[in-house]
């Protein structure tokens, strides 16, 4: 078998599917290579690491050709010249734009999006989501170190003392629980919210304040651990009852996020209006409308001294990391598939149709048929 990852061509995109560690992996199983020349310079990975490795480097023709191509975005343009008989796997964005998968399906082509990894134990390797969301979080943190006007910890001096940051953190997932103990690590005072109660010992467990408010949150949280979608009436009392808290922070990390669905709107402008000048929101729902009433995605707003990012991709700025993560999560949802170095589809195995986005000229992923067809 052979599989192939070929270089991102989004603004942006400094990843790459696959690093020269994972080479030597796959090798273990007999899994042929092949790199697109010039795919992981941006990340760190030069082409004579990888032919080290032990891949083939070589133009887009002969990643084309290969038995599975792994990318981390991708292209529409990539996507229509593979072949019929290639799988393709990568972060394929089919709750945000499921007319991908309509075009997948309609070239026949088998494709797994990595989005779609069911959160159980057996699976817990191959969740792309999570090592992705961890860099987000913990980067999210040092842009709003560097960009603010006040250091993160207290400081005792000759020159007087310095009261620590104030941090707040709005969405305990991945990301959150990362930015919560990255700030810790830089010596914050860090508080959390999360519509969840049963984060609340993540939260206190990485040194954070749970945030408790006199909300109704029982149900909360689907079967798959994510947070479920609100009622505007719900989230209309959540922003009221954490403006105060907003206006307090210095910086304040938004990471709420409901798969398929526009992000919840968190922070009103008046919340944001009363924050010290010189204070920051690093919005990391930015690139599905946003938490913060202000946001605009890979923008910087500037509003009364307070500036909002909206950072939409934010691991590509520790790439080398990045892409070590995610090349470990795709190689082994590969291995997965693989029997005997040979590709072997079990459609009846929890993980395979889990992750499966299109097969056979269809869409098998019943939500995004949905997403498709109209429904919610």
């Amino acid at each position: 078998m052979k599989i192939a990852a070929p270089r991102e061509t989004a603004a942006g995109e400094r990843r790459v599917a696959l690093t020269p560690d994972a080479v030597r992996i796959l090798a273990r199983d007999d899994i042929e290579v092949v790199i697109e020349s010039g795919a992981g310079i941006a990340a760190g990975f030069p082409d004579a690491a990888y032919e080290k490795a032990g891949a083939a480097v070589s133009g887009l023709d002969a990643v084309l050709s290969a038995d599975a191509v792994a990318v981390v975005r991708g292209s529409p343009e990539l996507f229509a010249r593979l072949d019929p008989a290639c799988v393709l796997v990568g972060m394929l964005n089919p709750l945000g734009h499921p007319e991908t998968a309509r075009a997948l399906a309609d070239r026949k082509l088998t494709s797994f999006a990595m989005e779609l990894m069911p959160r159980i134990t057996r699976a817990q390797s191959m969740d792309a989501l999570s090592s992705q969301a961890n860099l987000a979080g913990y980067r999210a943190v040092l842009v709003a170190a560097a960009g603010m006007g006040k250091a993160f910890p207290m400081m005792v001096t000759a020159a007087g003392t310095i009261s620590p940051a104030k941090v707040l953190v709005l969405g305990a997932g991945v990301a959150g629980l990362q930015a919560i103990a990255t700030a810790r690590r830089l010596g914050a005072i860090i508080e959390a919210f999360d519509v969840r109660p049963a984060v609340k010992e993540q939260v206190e467990s990485l040194g954070a304040r749970f945030v408790e408010l006199d909300l109704e949150t029982e149900g909360a949280e689907d079967a798959g651990g994510y947070a479920k979608a609100q009622s505007e009436e719900f989230l209309q009392k959540q922003r009221e009852q954490l403006g105060q808290r907003v206006a307090a922070s210095d910086v304040v990390i938004t990471t709420a996020l409901v798969p398929g669905q526009p992000a919840p709107l968190l922070v009103e402008e008046a919340a944001v209006r009363a924050m010290r000048p010189g204070s920051i929101v690093v919005d990391l729902a930015a690139e599905t409308g946003g938490n913060c009433a202000v946001t605009r995605a890979d923008e910087v707003v500037d509003l009364d001294g307070v500036r909002v990012l909206g950072p939409t991709n934010l691991p590509s700025e520790v790439a080398l990391d990045a892409s070590r993560m995610y090349a470990r999560n795709i190689i082994t949802f590969v291995q997965h598939l693989v029997t005997e170095g040979a590709l072997a589809l079990d459609l009846e195995d929890e993980i395979t149709a889990g992750a499966l986005l299109t097969h056979g000229g269809e869409v098998a992923n019943e939500r995004v048929r949905g997403l498709l067809e109209g429904g919610s």
